[in-house]
């Protein structure tokens, strides 16, 4: 079976992140043929378009890591209806880049009352030309449970929701066309 490289993003620069967590629990579950690449958007300057043309090592990591993968995984909290400021930050920094359109995207909510802050970035990443695989996309109960990486791979409602959300999206990802 052929490796599928995956780059997962959280929103959340928390260093006790649900989102985090989540992501790195999906990584920690993910079938040998997938590899799924937690990257960092915590060190991307805030967006200016006057900077588009600079050497900027934290979003050239960035860029690399999105053009290599396959898929891209969002899990990202929300913020006073809104999704969070590093996450925007970094959607803004890819919005022109080649790497982005057409990139099959699975997004994680760990809040089920969170649903703004979904929506949006759902239309921010349909207006960016991304892929959202509805059917990979999942809500799981983390929000007040006080689960970290590993209570989530222990918990077995939650870790099973992970995982076929992954499973699906690497059959959706394994279904489109290579570029």
């Amino acid at each position: 079976m052929e490796k599928i490289k995956i780059l997962a993003l959280s929103g959340s620069l928390r260093k006790v992140s649900y989102n985090s967590a989540a992501l790195a629990a999906l990584q920690q579950m993910a079938p040998e043929h997938v590899e799924i690449v937690i990257g960092d958007i915590g060190n991307l300057p805030l967006f200016n378009p006057d900077r588009e043309n600079e050497s900027i090592p934290a979003l050239e990591q960035l860029k690399s890591s999105l053009a290599s993968a396959s898929g891209l995984i969002i899990a990202s909290p929300e913020y006073a209806h809104g999704i969070s400021g590093p996450m925007k930050n970094a959607l803004d920094w890819l919005v022109a880049g080649a790497e982005f359109p057409n990139k099959p995207i699975m997004l994680i909510n760990t809040s089920p009352r969170a649903s703004h802050a979904l929506e949006s970035l759902r239309e921010i990443l349909k207006t960016m030309c991304g892929l959202i695989i509805e059917s990979a996309c999942v809500t799981v109960p983390l929000l007040g449970s006080g689960l970290d990486q590993d209570g989530i791979v222990a918990n077995w409602e939650i870790s099973n929701a992970l995982q076929t959300a992954l499973n699906e999206f690497c059959q959706q990802i394994s279904l489109q066309p290579r570029q």
